[in-house]
């Protein structure tokens, strides 16, 4: 080792030890030799075994680099442990000593005679302040922190002279006598983490997904999925503690099935050519469960589809799954408004009233051309169909000879909106032809019945029909009507469209979803200091400015199936275990395309946050429903006869539903991406920028598993 020079044995009359840090340095003052003995420092040898109440804090040292630069030296490592949160001290704290916190440096400053700075955690932000005249070497330290570093400071609370009445602990601060530098920052910072810097422009989603453990860190991604874990807890509690639900896992590894998104699939190892698929959904295992007995089923359950993603989709997502025996779909979906209404109760702190509204699937088709309405606002579709179907305007009455209709907006107060947006490639008609539809007609009501509107239109339709078309919509002076026609899906979609589109760019009834809020999620602008409690207020502020902030409704009985025009073939709406109307099972085959499902999907603001149905479970049902989608027999036998063979074992009447709670936690934190509340998500190619997944193997991984890469066809030679 290093000698111990005379210097060390008058202030410390220690033996020596070689060290990479400096600890002694600055405990023992009168130590003065350190920087002469060479490049490795020494300590002594009971510093080491110290017990931190009797030794304070591992020491930072300032070291002087060459050309006169200073630059901090971390201690070495340790694992101090923390006295309070940094957003938990209050005023009746003052004057207890002591104090640890442990966190990130979240802002730094001069203030002459005194250096203040940030200390951020999961529970908020804490000033420390230090005086350089009682604490030079913490001051020196302090004064050379960056944005990040990671540190630990002791010293005691006193009130601030200046409170600050924006954070939790605007009324105190640490009054800094030790600081340790554990981990500093030797990297440029891709974007500021802190909610206290105003950005000039908002943070590029694939920076914030490459660089995801730094955007994890900051404040309102910390709010997110700490809101996350709140409602997976209320979601436990009350099926287990009140309901006597049992949590059940069901295998992730899995055979293939059709009438779903396409699989991802894992090649077998032990078997050549034969693959698993990782499960869309446990829909096959829940039921199974319900004919073993388990009466009530629940799992917070991983799926995974290999579908095109977009802002509320992933390629593996997770949701609640449950099922119960010997309950109908009345006690099935109170069930699940009371689970519903205790989640935004903790979560959120708001109470729904229930019980939530009803409406079929045709009725919601009707009037808002959706199955999943955001009934926050009106601008319902009217159809109008029977008043112009005799007009001189072909358009109208075209659609409605060749089996259409036309229906109309009413726009409350028109002049809000200028003639340019709803002409030919305006925004809003734009919205319609994305639809599918041709175009978009209007009409402005004036006083005294006359209209405002295209030529055509004005000559085209009598005064009885323009007059019938109004009172219609009930619309008054000053209002504008919005019409589309042509066949009733392309109407329907086409006036969804600018029904929506009105109401979040236009009318402002609900908070726009424009791309350039998506790719700023939660990194604008500073709302104050980032902490848990003001950052989940400032989200529950973003769920909508309408009096109805949180709209939720059932919708009902869906069709049972859907014509697929490229299979030629029925589908099923919602998946083939759905059990049809009791109604519509007495009637013939060749009438299935007006069944009726014993589904409901459970909207909220919009946005379909889950979905369920009661189940099959006889063995000539199931059978009789396979065949109306083209599954013959053999095929039903093959991919599912394990389950049929159940339905002959004493299967009970069951149902259940699956909430997806990516969409629901996003919803609830006021986020526009369901990726702001997955902790590491893909992006919309299926990739994950942090870790590079997917990625190439070797060769020899693919022969074990019986698997070559074939590359895919080219342009030149693709078929």
């Amino acid at each position: 080792g290093w000698p111990a020079s005379a210097g060390h044995q008058q202030a410390c009359a220690r033996p020596l030890t070689t060290s990479s840090t400096t600890r002694c340095i600055l405990q023992h003052q009168k130590l003065s030799h350190g920087t002469a003995i060479g490049p490795r420092m020494q300590r002594c040898l009971p510093c080491t075994a110290a017990k931190p109440d009797e030794q304070g804090l591992a020491t930072t040292t300032v070291v002087q680099q060459a050309g006169g630069k200073e630059e901090l030296t971390p201690a070495e490592l340790t694992w101090p442990a923390r006295t309070h949160g940094a957003g938990m001290l209050r005023v009746q704290q003052v004057g207890e000593e002591g104090i640890v916190l442990c966190g990130w440096v979240d802002k730094n400053r001069d203030m002459g005679g005194v250096q203040f700075f940030d200390i951020r955690d999961h529970t908020g932000i804490m000033q420390v302040v230090c005086e350089p005249q009682s604490s030079p070497e913490v001051a020196r330290i302090i004064g050379r922190l960056r944005s990040e570093y990671v540190v630990c400071v002791k010293g005691s609370l006193r009130a601030r002279r200046d409170p600050n009445k924006k954070i939790p602990t605007g009324d105190v601060e640490l009054l800094a006598s030790e600081i340790t530098v554990l981990n500093p920052v030797s990297q440029l910072l891709p974007f500021p983490v802190s909610e206290s810097e105003v950005l000039k422009e908002p943070i590029k989603e694939d920076t914030r997904m490459r660089n995801r453990v730094l955007d994890l860190r900051r404040p309102a991604m910390q709010s997110n999925l700490r809101l996350r874990h709140k409602m997976m807890r209320a979601i436990r509690r009350f099926l287990e503690d009140e309901e006597d639900f049992v949590e059940v896992e069901t295998p992730i590894l899995t055979r293939s099935t059709p009438e779903g998104a396409r699989d991802y699939l894992v090649p077998s190892r032990l078997t050549a050519g034969e693959w698993y698929a990782l499960p869309q959904s446990p829909q096959l295992f829940k039921q199974m469960l319900m004919v073993s007995g388990l009466d009530r089923y629940y799992q917070i359950a991983r799926c995974f589809r290999d579908e095109d993603l977009r802002a509320d989709r992933q390629p593996e997502f997770t949701q609640l799954d449950l099922e119960a025996a010997w309950m109908d779909a009345p006690a099935l979906q109170s069930l699940v408004e009371q689970l519903v209404q205790r989640i935004f109760k903790e979560v959120i702190e708001v109470e729904l009233q229930l019980p939530l509204q009803r409406m079929t699937w045709h009725e919601a088709m009707d009037r808002y051309g959706s199955d999943k309405p955001d009934l926050r606002y009106g601008l319902e579709h009217v159809d109008v169909s029977a008043y112009v179907k005799d007009c001189g305007f072909k358009v109208f009455s075209g659609a409605v000879a060749e089996g259409g209709c036309v229906k109309a907006i009413r726009v409350p107060d028109g002049k809000r909106v200028s003639n340019s947006r709803i002409k030919p490639k305006g925004d809003i008609a734009n919205e319609a032809v994305a639809g599918g539809a041709a175009g978009l007609a209007s009409i402005r009501v004036l006083e005294g019945g006359d209209i405002d509107a295209a030529k055509p239109i004005k000559e085209g339709l009598s005064p009885e029909q323009i007059q019938g078309a109004i009172s219609a919509c009930a619309a008054e002076p000053g209002d504008l009507l919005l019409l589309a026609a042509g066949p009733k899906a392309t109407v329907a979609t086409a006036l969804d469209r600018v029904r929506q589109f009105l109401a979040r760019e236009v009318l402002g009834l609900v908070p726009s979803l424009s791309p350039q809020q998506t790719s700023s999620s939660g990194g604008g602008k500073g709302k104050g200091k980032g902490q848990q409690h003001q950052q989940q207020q400032n989200n529950h502020e973003r769920q909508g400015q309408s009096s109805q902030q949180h709209s939720l409704l059932w919708v009902t009985d869906f069709p049972m199936f859907e014509y697929d025009e490229e299979q030629s073939r029925f589908i099923a709406m919602h998946h083939p275990f759905t059990a049809p109307h009791p109604d519509d099972l007495a009637r013939p085959d060749n009438t299935a395309a007006s069944w009726r499902a014993q589904a409901y999907d459970l909207v909220y603001n919009g946005v379909e946050i889950g979905g369920g149905s009661l189940r099959i479970y006889r063995r000539d049902v199931q059978a009789r429903v396979f065949s109306l989608i083209g599954l013959s027999k053999e095929e039903a036998e093959a991919k599912f006869g394990y389950l049929l063979d159940c339905f002959e074992l004493g299967a009970p009447p069951h149902g259940g539903l699956a909430l997806g709670l990516d969409r629901l936690a996003m919803l609830l934190s006021g986020s526009p991406s369901i990726r702001d509340v997955i902790a590491f998500p893909k992006t919309t190619a299926a990739q994950c920028l942090l870790t590079n997944a997917p990625s190439p193997v070797p060769e020899q991984q693919l022969q074990e598993l019986h698997v070559r890469t074939v590359p895919p066809p080219t342009s030149s030679n693709s078929t």
